[in-house]
């Protein structure tokens, strides 16, 4: 992970792009793959409403992809930590945003504002990926696979995902424009800090706004 000393951070830019890959990669968030590099990241560290910076709770976003799978790579620094100490066997936790996580909405098709998928990822590993729709919610059984490291000494964890695309289109077309947002969670009680990418702008901390969703763009190298 990146030593550097925080820097301020922004969350101006509406758009993150994401790089092909040549092959598919082998996740190490201790000794991440030298493909993470080729693609620019986006950082954030205000509040949900875009106030409140503080860069010692950075987020930086890179995003790659093959025909097969979707990698996502979160970058975090934080203050404190906050995290369950229990899942089922294989990760998993029900409720893990009543902890710190970094999540990821990915909407594959913007003309349905109302569905869309989200992912998370804690900074001990555990992780949880749901299908949001009007009605409700309910487990989306993607097939993710992760790896996470924590330095608790500098203040950081790293989170890597690899998502089957199978599991957010049904024929993924690398043209296409998606809709996604990128978050944190992080405190053990109330005011939390809830940072986002793209700001929601609600009154209460609410990720849930497909309105503010920034744009996910595929690029062929």
């Amino acid at each position: 992970m990146s030593q550097e000393k925080p820097q301020p951070c922004s969350s101006s830019v509406d758009t993150v792009t994401a790089v092909r890959v040549a092959r598919e990669i082998s996740l190490d968030a201790r000794h991440p793959a030298p493909d993470w590099k080729t693609a620019a990241p986006v950082t954030f560290c205000a509040d949900w409403q875009g106030l409140h910076p503080d860069p010692e709770r950075q987020t930086e976003v890179r995003v790659l992809w093959t025909s097969k799978t979707l990698y996502l790579k979160f970058e975090c620094r934080y203050r404190e930590l906050f995290v369950f100490e229990d899942s089922d066997p294989n990760g998993r936790r029900d409720h893990l945003w009543d902890r710190d996580v970094a999540e990821v909405f990915l909407q594959p098709d913007p003309s349905r504002p109302r569905y869309y998928r989200e992912f998370e990822v804690s900074p001990n590993g555990m992780w949880i990926d749901l299908d949001i729709f009007p009605d409700g919610l309910r487990d989306l059984k993607s097939g993710l696979t992760r790896s996470v490291w924590l330095d608790r000494e500098k203040h950081r964890w790293a989170g890597e995902l690899a998502i089957p695309m199978k599991a957010l289109t049904e024929h993924f077309d690398p043209a296409a424009v998606w809709r996604a947002n990128f978050y944190r969670v992080e405190g053990p009680k109330e005011p939390r800090f809830y940072s986002a990418w793209r700001p929601t702008g609600t009154p209460q901390p609410n990720f849930h706004v497909p309105s503010a969703f920034g744009k996910l763009r595929f690029e062929e190298r």
